[in-house]
């Protein structure tokens, strides 16, 4: 069942590259007591998700961080060394945390799983974009076609 507008985000452990290495970050690490705005990418260095949906929270950064939002994180089905790696690469490292969900266990708990193998991709995320108030959505975004209208930055900003 996929999650909704007024549900808690379930327990989850993502892994986050740090300095030190790969780490273990909780959703509750994460969520608990803040104002999150978290969107999910089907695929770190993919064209639509490097290209188009990614760099709008760069962007958009600083207006989403003075509309009270505490992180933007970024969440998608790849291991913790691409998530790193996308970071370093997006000029995103310590503005976005990059999470890595690498069985897809959080994509599925949330009901937002996708099956991208006809593209050699394999369990993957669907494209979305949500916020999150103290562990609970307040605002969800699915896209229901290609490309990046409803989970961009430009809309999470007219929710905020």
């Amino acid at each position: 069942m996929t999650i909704s507008v007024g549900d808690k985000l379930p327990d989850a452990t993502f892994k986050e590259m740090t300095a030190d290495g790969a780490k273990p970050i909780t959703g509750a690490e994460i969520f608990s007591g803040k104002k999150v705005v978290l969107f999910g990418v089907p695929g770190a260095f993919t064209p639509t998700c490097s290209n188009n949906h990614l760099p709008g929270y760069l962007e958009n950064h600083d207006a989403i961080l003075a509309r009270g939002v505490d992180t933007i994180a970024v969440v998608s089905v790849n291991d913790v060394h691409v998530m790193g790696a996308w970071a370093r690469f997006t000029g995103g490292e310590g503005k976005i945390l990059f999470l890595a969900d690498g069985n897809g266990d959080f994509a599925k708990a949330i009901g937002l799983d996708a099956d991208y193998s006809g593209g050699g991709m394999g369990l993957r995320s669907k494209r979305f974009s949500m916020i999150v108030d103290d562990g609970k959505v307040t605002a969800l975004n699915v896209e229901t076609k290609p490309g990046v209208d409803e989970s961009g930055a430009a809309h999470i900003l007219g929710q905020l």
